[in-house]
């Protein structure tokens, strides 16, 4: 014969091993913000010789012009008028733009660490028209450099392009220029001088290479903007402006954007200063196993596992009769805890679904057998290991069915809470002292 404590105090017990487990599920979400971040760190180490997340646009026709200012000046004591002529530039958007764009993804690795990167092949025609309200603008004809103008791409890492870039107006070749972007891109990108009638619209034609890693974004510039966009990626992600059709299967995906106007950019086709401004049709690489986010959401699950086994195990100590000693708790949940490390640990080498397999077959076994021995029996041990198992496999159920991952693990806590009550419908919590013989089945 044996006193033992009573059914609240174990439960009081229980509860605070529960949190002194706490601490070591929070280093755990501490260990996986840290690994992403070198892992964040080694694509960056990928993309600084390779291009980052590239942002295009243009061409923008910049045509110098001279305005006569006239400033007062006191000269002896009178006053006279001076008249200078101070050279300025007029920004001009094409009235009809079309970009076609051929996407080639590639991962790059650096160590244990893989970035999703890309080749691109770009090119399109732009038409420009001479500008009808002039004089609106506080300019005539006559001073339009025409004989000077200069078509402007923007390129936000133009680490990224290669060296067959080619820009071409009615047929004729231009000599490109580093640099000198327009403002979107805060003036990274190229250039090139050209001459123009102004009689007769501008055709432009042009196309370059352009290295970058895990998004494409196009800024729509002019009247109308078309895009075309075609790759290999079976996961493409959209934002900003969206595609009027696309196309996603197994080959890859086939995205248009068709008529994006100056109406919707906000945007007038001629004025007399550069918009900083970014309003762009933003196509991102997705990488569909992105291990540290699924790392992270598994461990946020840590305290499901650790509730439902030591609810288990309270039930056999209450019910059944086993003694399960505060540091069997502790160890236990160590063990759980560990879960989390080793998957992290093995998804960096072999990736997830098969380090999740590999840490949760470890796991279920250690404490499979431990409870054998925590438990007295390899029945009870055996109800254990099942409930872990089905924990484990609904765990990865919930981490690929974001959508409904709230749903499922709701119904998974009614479900458990609603067996502990039935367990304990005749438990009388209150007893203090009882004494017990020693039960060894339950």
């Amino acid at each position: 014969m044996s006193r033992e404590r009573s059914p609240g105090v174990k439960l009081a017990l229980v509860g605070l091993v529960a949190l002194v487990l706490i601490v070591p599920l929070l280093m755990v979400y501490a260990l996986v913000y840290d690994r992403e971040t070198q892992s964040q760190t080694a694509q960056k180490s990928i993309t600084e010789g390779w291009g980052g997340p590239q942002m295009v646009t243009g061409p923008v026709l910049v045509i110098p012009w001279m305005q006569e200012v006239t400033t007062t000046e006191t000269v002896n004591g009178a006053q006279t008028n001076r008249t200078t002529r101070v050279r300025r530039e007029l920004f001009v958007s094409p009235t009809l733009q079309s970009v076609e764009t051929t996407i080639d993804p590639d991962r790059k690795s650096y160590a244990i660490y893989e970035s999703v990167v890309y080749e691109s092949a770009l090119s399109g025609t732009a038409r420009f028209e001479m500008p009808e309200d002039l004089l609106r603008l506080g300019m005539s004809p006559d001073s339009l450099m025409l004989d000077q103008i200069e078509l402007r791409f923007g390129v936000s890492d133009p680490r990224g392009l290669d060296d067959n870039a080619r820009v071409s107006t009615d047929g004729d070749a231009l000599r490109l220029q580093p640099g000198n972007g327009p403002a979107a891109t805060n003036g990274s990108g190229f250039s090139a001088f050209a001459s123009w009638e102004g009689s007769e619209p501008l055709r432009v034609e042009w196309q370059y290479g352009l290295r970058g890693s895990h998004s494409l974004d196009l800024i729509p510039r002019g009247g109308e903007t078309e895009w075309t966009v075609n790759s290999a990626w079976q996961h493409p992600s959209f934002t900003g402006f969206l595609p009027d059709s696309r196309e996603v299967g197994a080959e890859g995906f086939t995205a248009t954007f068709e008529g994006i106007t100056n109406l919707a950019l906000g945007k007038a086709l001629v004025a007399t200063d550069d918009d900083p401004a970014v309003v762009s049709a933003s196509i991102g690489l997705v990488d569909p196993v992105d291990l540290y986010s699924q790392v992270d959401r598994a461990v946020k699950y840590g305290f499901l596992f650790i509730g439902f086994t030591f609810a288990t195990f309270l039930m056999f100590d209450i019910v059944g009769g086993a003694r399960v000693a505060a540091a069997e708790y502790l160890l236990t949940g160590a063990g759980l805890i560990l879960f989390f490390v080793m998957l992290l640990a093995f998804a960096e080498v072999i990736g997830f679904g098969l380090a999740y397999l590999v840490a949760a077959v470890a796991v279920i076994g250690l404490l499979t057998a431990y409870s054998a021995a925590v438990l007295g029996t390899w029945r009870r041990a055996g109800f254990i290991g099942i409930m872990l198992a089905a924990l484990y496999a609904l765990l990865f159920v919930l981490l690929n069915m974001e959508t409904y991952a709230l749903v499922i693990g709701s119904l998974l806590l009614f479900a458990g809470l609603a067996g502990i009550m039935y367990m304990t419908r005749q438990v009388n919590w209150s007893a203090v002292g009882r004494s017990t013989p020693d039960v060894t089945e339950a």
